[in-house]
């Protein structure tokens, strides 16, 4: 009897310690699933490297392309446009070589509104049709705009080319969407800074063809509509990114989990063309009061983060080419140095980074803006000014990602585009309103005073993130 006890107690034993096991092998399966990211994650990656190569060719063409209008317009509005910035640049009292850098600015701007426009709507569409017809419509428009770019033998037909894109440019704020939605907690980190590293490689590549072109074509009147090439190539992109969406991407916002109202998704957008109501959050309703307070800290401080970040680096190729005499490969070489450097930081340590050390890293990334603006307003030789740029891509590197990864974390899941969209037009605003405001100082006070003043502004995003209760 003693023996069948002992066999008996053996055998319930070895069951016990079986089923322990299995129950561990399921957590660690559990653990690993929960761990694993969502290939859609990647094919949202390399949507995002097509959108952003075709975007940035257009980026060292730019002085050449106004040049070429400012002989070829038969639409007479360049010099319309240019006749009323003359007169805003006399009434400044800013120097008649600065010009450029103020028309610019308003061109660059433009794009910047409309997609402030559109992002919001964009994203309360996606959260009622889903995220793949509204992504696909978004990146159909960007391609037009590249076709239209192709075909503009006037000024008034780029500047339509640029409306289009504009409005099409919610692909970012969806994007992120997309993201949100096949993530987690543990995953959505990786994916944000994915795409980080989209935007890093993107303006590595981008403006490095953008500036071969401009070395080697023939810019001049007689040399005919040199432009269609670079607008052909970024419409072959453009083109690629939509058969990548259509035979790659799943819906990633199941219908049970979509807004079930058009007019409720659709509420959204149009109080988000309220400007105070943006700021508020006012369209993210039926969640915690403490989640919408974290909402407001966190986009005022993007927002004036982006403001002041943007009027910087905008103006920096101007003081490249007017302080330090850079050509446009000098200035790919300088955008090649700073786009490794994020692409490194981007890949290596920012898609890794643990949950709760990402409002860390946020705001030392905040902190290290300040020293390199300020070492870039310092500069008076390539080293120095390198050293700054370097600072400056570190910081980049780490700050939108991780704000754009708190801010994820809030919201219902029917509200994640609408956050997203909210997010992305605080970002839009900032960035049409800050090159124009930068470009202004530029010419008024000079790149010194420019780069010291708003260095030491922007001690205060990082002190007010440090002290959010969020």
């Amino acid at each position: 009897m003693a023996t069948i006890r002992n066999r008996q107690s053996s055998t319930t034993t070895s069951i016990s310690d079986q089923k322990s096991s299995d129950n561990t092998n399921k957590n660690i399966k559990d653990v690993a699933l929960k761990e694993k990211s969502d290939p859609m994650i990647y094919i949202i990656f390399m949507s995002l490297l097509l959108d952003l190569l075709a975007f940035t060719i257009i980026l060292p063409l730019l002085p050449s392309l106004l040049e070429y209008y400012r002989v070829n317009d038969s639409s007479g509005l360049y010099a319309s446009l240019t006749t009323r910035v003359r007169w805003f640049q006399q009434l400044l009292g800013a120097p008649d070589r600065y010009l450029s850098v103020l028309f610019g600015g308003f061109l660059g701007s433009m794009f910047s509104f409309l997609q402030f426009f559109a992002s919001p709507i964009v994203g309360s569409l996606s959260d009622y049709y889903g995220r793949k017809p509204v992504l696909l419509m978004c990146a159909s428009g960007i391609s037009l705009s590249y076709l239209i770019w192709a075909c503009s033998s006037n000024f008034a037909l780029f500047v339509l080319a640029r409306i289009v894109g504009g409005i099409s440019k919610g692909n970012i704020s969806l994007s992120m969407s997309v993201i949100t939605d096949v993530s987690n907690v543990q995953t959505r980190g990786r994916g944000m800074a994915l795409v980080g590293v989209a935007f890093s490689i993107g303006f590595i590549v981008g403006p490095m063809i953008g500036a071969m072109f401009a070395i080697f074509a023939n810019k001049t009147a007689s040399g005919g509509a040199w432009f269609v090439l670079p607008s052909l190539l970024a419409l072959g992109l453009a083109v690629g990114d939509v058969l990548l969406l259509v035979f790659c991407l799943r819906e990633t916002l199941p219908q049970e989990k979509r807004a079930r109202e058009i007019s409720s998704a659709l509420s959204y957008g149009l109080q988000l063309l309220n400007v105070s109501s943006i700021f508020r959050f006012s369209a993210i309703k039926n969640v915690p009061k403490k989640d919408v307070e974290a909402l407001r800290t966190i986009g005022f401080i993007y927002f004036l983060y982006l403001f002041l970040y943007s009027g910087l680096e905008f103006t920096v190729t101007f003081l490249m080419y007017h302080k330090f005499g850079y050509t446009s490969m000098d200035q790919a070489k300088m955008f090649l140095t700073t786009g490794l450097v994020m692409t490194m930081l981007q890949g290596s340590v920012v898609r890794r980074l643990p949950e709760d050390k990402i409002r860390m890293y946020a705001i030392y990334s905040l902190y290290l803006i300040v020293p390199a603006f300020i070492t870039v307003g310092l500069a008076e030789d390539s080293r120095m000014l390198y050293a700054g740029m370097i600072l400056f891509a570190i910081s980049t590197a780490f700050a939108v990602t991780c704000l754009t990864t708190l801010v994820s974390k809030y919201g219902n899941d029917d509200q994640k585009g609408s956050v997203l969209g909210i997010f992305r037009s605080l970002g839009a605003l900032a960035r049409a309103l800050g090159p124009v405001v930068g470009s202004i100082a530029f010419w008024c006070v000079g790149s010194k005073i420019t780069y010291l003043s708003g260095g030491l502004l922007l001690l205060y995003p990082a002190l007010a993130l440090q002290r959010a209760r969020i």
